[in-house]
């Protein structure tokens, strides 16, 4: 993808970001105005989402029009000229790159400072506004474009919104910001498996985690109900996989609905689709990460070759969502290649150092029927079937380290007591999972996360009860999702540095529609965003709720259809 088309997907995509007007007293931070006399004494709240770590307000503004000129070497150009495109597809104004700094007059002056590495890390960054230039200085291009997102924020509405005319004239009140996250792993997790939304849906969502500064965008892409992604070794998980006959209809608390929407469903990604993708993310400084479901929630795979199976009856894609008995037959080397080769195929097109391999809720019932299972079982002296499980995600693991990429999965595939309703000689585990593998926690007690941790294990906190996005807002309201702390209490200072981040998930099973999807996203991923972005000793609720507000307007504009209820 060039940067032109880059550029005007990501103005396809956006919306009018609008401003609140308060009272001085109730907050005493201004924004950026259309530079004229009628306008100068209004002051708007800053509707920064996640809040800065430090924001200093000082008198007097810098006036940006057409002549200013953005002051950035090699090192810096890429966000210089996302910035400068963003202002061009709005006004028309396109500015003038220089690496000239001999006169620093009227000018935007991105700088990589490698001594910030200590105080800010990669991402933070330090935005100085004076009267004669802004300054946005960072220790890599990463926290320059979060400088970038945080000026975007401060700007008015119209800078959003392609070709309409607003001539490049605006002040910025001016002030000081040293900003950097909380955590390293900021993610949101989008299911298509269950319902595809496509590209347009995607990009949208991925310039909204760039606003809010989300890096991590977690793509669930097989399950039960659906393969997205083209496998080219192995045409049928598409032409089969990824097309059913029917979906279930309900909701997150009707799992046993018989009631059906009467039309098939399908569709899938090229490889080609997945590299436009991938391109538009990495300049927004998202990575990308697949998931690929093994060896559960394969029931898509299995109706395409039967012989994966650990049952050889052939079955179609499922039209009922959640969990089947179809279970890869682990016990057949052939079908322990299939997911090698899938992999590699996955590992060419996605450069994310991290895979992802779900490992969740798998039913051990045709494992247990399987004279081949058994046989396997005995043979590597294994006792338990969630024994089996963690001896083949092992080998999964073992495979991608020898690729240089790492593995990541549900806590499942550390056995233990997860659910209810497994048998608890099913779930003893006496052999240990791969020491590198990055646990996403997202069921069960608290002491597995804390076992875990105790055992060296990194994890991503997404608890099912505080981050699932496809929860009805009576059981997530926005409060809740904001006061989620990733640390539980009781955790040692030790321990919480393996905390690597927090993700919040958007099931997509009875979800059908884009804007039914974005009415649970939204506003809850920015609550999400600021929880993962911001200290937990920065934040506060009534004034994310104020800055929301700002933020709701610039969905209208973009017919963002959030949830407008508390």
């Amino acid at each position: 993808m060039t940067f032109k088309k880059f550029t005007a997907i990501f103005v396809l995509s956006i919306g009018l970001f609008a401003c609140n007007t308060v009272d001085e007293k109730t907050l005493a931070h201004h924004t950026a105005v259309p530079s004229t006399t009628a306008m100068a004494t209004i002051k708007p709240t800053i509707n920064i989402i996640p809040e800065p770590a430090e924001l200093v307000i000082n008198k007097g503004s810098f006036h940006l029009n057409s002549a200013t000129k953005i002051i950035a070497d090699e090192h810096e150009q890429s966000t210089a000229l996302y910035f400068q495109q963003y202002l061009a597809n709005a006004t028309g104004s396109q500015l003038v790159i220089t690496s000239d700094n001999s006169n620093l007059s009227n000018t935007i002056i991105f700088q990589i400072n490698t001594t910030l590495a200590k105080t800010l890390g990669d991402e933070g960054y330090k935005l100085t506004v004076t009267s004669e230039n802004i300054v946005i200085a960072a220790s890599a291009p990463a926290g320059l474009f979060y400088g970038v997102q945080t000026i975007r924020q401060l700007l008015p509405n119209s800078l959003e919104q392609k070709n309409n005319k607003t001539p490049l004239n605006f002040t910025l009140a001016n002030m000081k910001i040293t900003d950097k996250p909380q955590y390293a792993w900021r993610s949101f997790m989008f299911d298509e498996a269950r319902f595809l939304h496509g590209k347009k849906a995607v990009y949208k969502l991925l310039d909204q985690m760039a606003l809010l500064k989300m890096n991590k965008f977690h793509w669930h892409l097989t399950d039960h109900e659906g393969w997205r992604l083209e496998i080219k070794q192995y045409p049928k998980l598409t032409s089969v996989g990824a097309y059913r006959t029917d979906s279930q209809s309900g909701g997150t608390q009707e799992w046993n609905s018989k009631t059906f929407i009467g039309e098939p469903h399908g569709g899938f990604y090229t490889q080609e689709d997945v590299k436009e993708v991938l391109e538009y993310a990495q300049q927004l400084h998202i990575s990308v990460i697949p998931e690929i479901e093994m060896p559960g929630h394969s029931a898509a795979a299995i109706a395409a070759y039967p012989w994966l199976g650990t049952d050889t009856k052939a079955i179609d894609v499922p039209t009922r969502f959640g969990k089947h008995k179809a279970v890869y037959n682990i016990a057949d080397p052939r079908v322990v290649e299939f997911n090698k080769n899938v992999l590699d195929e996955v590992m060419a097109l996605f450069p994310s150092k991290v895979i992802h391999i779900g490992g969740d809720e798998v039913l051990f019932d045709h494992w247990k029927a399987s004279d081949e299972i058994n046989q396997l079982m005995r043979d590597k002296n294994l006792t338990s079937y969630a024994e089996l499980q963690v001896d083949f995600t092992n080998t999964i693991s073992q495979y991608l380290n020898s690729k240089g990429r790492r593995m990541m999965g549900w806590n499942d595939i550390l056995g233990g007591n997860v659910h209810n309703w497994q048998k608890s000689d099913d779930v003893k585990v006496n052999n240990k999972l791969a020491q590198n593998s990055i646990i996403h926690f997202w069921k069960g007690d608290t002491k597995l996360l804390t076992k875990a941790l105790d055992d060296g294990y990194q994890i991503v906190n997404a608890l099912h009860t505080r981050t699932y996005l496809d929860y009805t807002y009576k059981m997530i309201s926005v409060k809740k999702a904001y006061n989620f702390n990733p640390v539980p209490k009781g955790i040692s200072a030790k321990q919480q540095e393996n905390i690597l981040g927090i993700s919040c998930q958007m099931w997509g099973e009875f979800i059908p529609t884009i804007k039914k999807m974005e009415n649970l996203v939204y506003p809850r991923i920015a609550a999400y965003a600021e929880v993962a972005w911001t200290s937990p000793s920065n934040k506060n609720y009534p004034r994310f709720e104020q800055k929301l507000n700002g933020l709701k307007k610039r969905w209208d504009v973009q017919d963002i259809a959030y949830h407008r209820n508390k």
